[in-house]
């Protein structure tokens, strides 16, 4: 860390200006808001905390002003990068609603809730094989997990053999976006659903399991939809170590 490797990730050159020039790296900004994250810092304590490791290192930088890490968090582009490459087996697909501000469940629970709750959906795609987080996108709080479904899939370049969703997504926009991305369906259908043209042959042999089972438990176990519950224990673990509430009011 105590050579010149580490200004130029942290800094950007400026010899190479950009409109408007900025000093500190999308590496940067995705740094220090890590760090906020992870210790729980307001934007005031993240400054002086990186900064006091900066002192302690002997490294000549300092930490971005705290108003620019919220300008800056608004814009900053973060890739989910993962250590495995090549097709993706079995892709498991989760959404969450997360707190921006507002009161606490227990005062929800006793005393009703307040109009000034704010609330934004995470939606998490995760490798059921790895384990890994593939894809990851947030949205507005009326936006359904339909409409996410094909801006949260279309982050990976990586071929998908099958994705799981719950029966939310039974419509034609969902198997028609996985469809598009060739990736095979495995959305259980609604009771009572009946069958779609041809073209959608997967959701109508689940249909048919259904007619004939009279619920979708034997088309589950055949296709393995039970899979599906590792995109539940990725919610779990990104709740427990992250919580379940944004720290920013910008909503990112």
């Amino acid at each position: 860390m105590k050579d010149a490797r580490t200004a130029t990730g942290f800094t950007s050159d400026t010899g190479k200006q950009i409109k408007p020039p900025r000093h500190y790296t999308d590496m940067a900004i995705t740094t220090v808001l890590m760090m906020k994250r992870v210790f729980n810092l307001s934007l005031r304590a993240l400054q002086g905390f990186v900064d006091s490791i900066f002192q302690l290192m002997g490294v000549a930088l300092a930490c971005p002003d705290y108003s620019l890490v919220s300008k800056r968090a608004k814009t900053v582009n973060i890739s989910i990068k993962t250590p495995t490459r090549g097709e993706i087996e079995h892709l498991v697909i989760d959404a969450i609603g997360l707190k921006v501000f507002g009161e606490g469940e227990w005062k929800v629970r006793q005393h009703g809730a307040d109009k000034r709750r704010v609330w934004r959906k995470f939606h998490l795609a995760t490798d059921s094989v790895t384990h890994e987080i593939i894809c990851a996108d947030l949205s507005l709080s009326g936006t359904t997990d339909v409409q996410a479904l094909p801006a949260l899939i279309s982050q990976t370049h990586r071929k998908v053999k099958q994705a799981s969703v719950d029966g939310t997504y039974d419509v034609f926009y969902c198997h028609d976006a996985l469809m598009k991305k060739k990736i095979r369906p495995l959305i259980p259908p609604r009771n009572g659903a009946q069958y779609w043209p041809d073209k959608y042959h997967e959701r109508n042999h689940a249909v048919a399991n259904q007619h004939l089972g009279g619920s979708n438990d034997v088309w589950k176990k055949k296709v393995g939809y039970h899979r599906r519950s590792v995109a539940e224990t990725a919610m779990f673990r990104i709740k427990t170590l992250l919580g379940g509430h944004l720290s920013l009011w910008t909503g990112r």
